[in-house]
């Protein structure tokens, strides 16, 4: 990834949202590339290699999905094959959009190396798996890695894998692992505690509600968001309740922008807008009575007003004790 990009990489998280089905993924693309989004991310697993069959659903998946099933048969269910990422990779190629995915086991990533990803995203998961983590490492890719349930230890534990791997352009993500995420537990503040500790380009998974904290993030210097994304919040599954639909995701992507725009690049002058404005708005030093040349002009013979010639009032103490070069009428601005 491109510390320096001028944009923000603005990944759509499609995740598990397609509920196993190949024509929902491939509808999740379009309706990313249509929201302005510069990735569509999946999941890529093999249930068998990732999880026991006794591994009980998270609560939150209970609620969402509204059955008490292991993750395991959740999981399976979800699991799209590697000729299906084969199929949307492809589509995503044809439609203008960026193809990437999270492999959550080493065939997997394998796999999406294959095909051609641009850069590899970890999931939060995977802090302080360091065996996997030398293998991502080894790839020679970009490297994006989710934070989410992890101390300062923890991310410098796994990054130092990666780095052992041979990973060397790595961006760390802020994350709180809840979803939906409450604004109270965002704790945005830290992903400016993970620049300064690591010195890296720093970004924010967003699980909270709309996308105030997105682009609050991006205030802050995100150089990445990722946010998840689904066709229909009412949709049986995991994770569509904590997503976007496609108009919220495009006026996310919208709010980024205009932000960034707003931003402009830091220096404090007059902006061009600003100028003609400026001649008729800021005032200037024009004579409160009759003053005549040669008269030492004192504080009693000006005064401040907006007018369209004369000395700028910043020129106060210059025009004080100065002698007038010519008569001057009340109200006649003072060169």
């Amino acid at each position: 990834m491109n510390p320096n990009r001028e944009k923000c990489l603005i990944i759509a998280e499609a995740g598990v949202n397609h509920n196993g089905s190949l024509k929902l993924a491939l509808q999740l693309c379009n309706a990313a590339k249509e929201a302005g989004a510069d990735v569509v991310k999946f999941q890529t697993w093999k249930t068998e290699a990732i999880i026991t069959n006794t591994v009980a659903q998270a609560e939150y998946q209970k609620e969402n999905t509204g059955k008490s099933e292991s993750q395991f048969d959740m999981l399976k269910k979800l699991e799209l094959s590697y000729n299906d990422f084969t199929k949307i990779k492809k589509h995503c190629d044809s439609i203008g959009i960026t193809f990437a995915s999270t492999a959550d086991e080493a065939e997997s990533l394998d796999f999406l190396v294959s095909l051609g990803i641009p850069f590899v995203k970890v999931g939060s998961g995977e802090i302080g798996n360091v065996s996997f983590l030398r293998h991502i490492g080894s790839k020679g890719l970009p490297v994006i890695l989710s934070t989410g349930m992890s101390s300062l230890a923890d991310i410098e534990l796994s990054l130092q894998a990666l780095r052992e791997g041979g990973a060397a352009d790595i961006t760390l993500l802020h994350c709180t692992t809840s979803y939906p995420c409450l604004f109270e537990n965002v704790n945005l503040k830290a992903m400016l505690t993970i620049k300064e500790n690591f010195r890296l380009p720093v970004g924010y998974s967003d699980h909270t509600p709309g996308n105030t904290i997105s682009v609050a993030a991006v205030a802050m210097g995100a150089k990445v968001i990722e946010k998840h994304f689904t066709l229909d919040k009412n949709m049986e599954g995991p994770d569509h309740r904590a997503s976007l639909d496609p108009e919220e995701f495009k006026m996310l992507v919208q709010n980024i922008r205009i932000l960034e725009t707003a931003m402009g690049n830091g220096k404090k002058e007059p902006a061009d807008v600003e100028r003609a404005i400026s001649k008729v708005v800021l005032k200037r030093i024009v004579a409160k009575n009759p003053v005549k040349k040669g008269q030492v002009i004192s504080p009693e013979d000006i005064c401040v007003k907006r007018n369209d010639t004369g000395a700028m009032a910043r020129d106060w103490d210059r025009i004080i004790g100065s002698v007038a070069d010519r008569d001057y009428s009340a109200d006649e601005g003072i060169e």
